[in-house]
């Protein structure tokens, strides 16, 4: 398992055969800074999604997860689901926002 910042990247065995595929790899966008956890190079993976879920599936030997305020880390060929971190407080369970 990876985190970067507020997201978190799980190996998974498999993605759902009908998870449709996202035009872009922005795993998360801030809402607050307008910074992105996004894959630095074209073509090195795919973002896809089924119900709410996020998954990646890198193509490339590695692809590379770059951030503003992060230092970037290099994901191995694979598949993956992707999520990000919760918070609680007593009126609600959200995302944390960026």
């Amino acid at each position: 398992m990876w985190r970067h910042g507020d997201v978190f990247i799980a190996a998974v065995g498999s993605i759902p055969g009908d998870a449709a595929r996202k035009r872009h790899v922005v795993l998360a966008e801030g809402e607050v800074t307008g910074h992105s956890h996004r894959i630095a190079e074209a073509g090195a993976a795919e973002l896809l999604e089924r119900d709410g879920t996020l998954y990646l599936r890198v193509l490339a030997d590695r692809a590379k997860l770059i951030h503003q305020e992060h230092r970037a880390i290099e994901l191995p060929r694979g598949e993956y689901r992707v999520w990000q971190q919760r918070e609680y407080t007593p009126q609600a369970i959200r995302t944390v926002l960026d």
